[in-house]
């Protein structure tokens, strides 16, 4: 995993690359805030709120593509988590 989901997301631009819900594939913009169990998107349309276990999304247009279920934890629990690499 990349250095990026230890990163406050943030301002960060998202891009829902995949999802057990078909109407977020292809969800992309700012967020704006991060909960436990969800991320609000600033998108072209409006807000969005996605919940993080349903989602696999890219942080500014990286290549690394982090799965919601794994980042489901308040942001600041977030910040000094080990993950496992792949």
């Amino acid at each position: 995993m990349t250095d990026s989901i230890h990163m406050p997301f943030l301002s960060r631009n998202i891009y829902v690359k995949e999802s057990n819900d078909p109407t977020l594939v292809g969800v992309n913009g700012q967020v704006v805030d991060e909960t436990r169990r969800t991320i609000v998107v600033q998108t072209s349309n409006g807000m969005k709120i996605l919940a993080k276990d349903v989602i696999n999304f890219t942080l500014d247009l990286e290549n690394t593509v982090i799965e919601g279920f794994t980042v489901t934890q308040r942001p600041e629990d977030r910040i000094n988590r080990k993950y496992r690499r792949n």
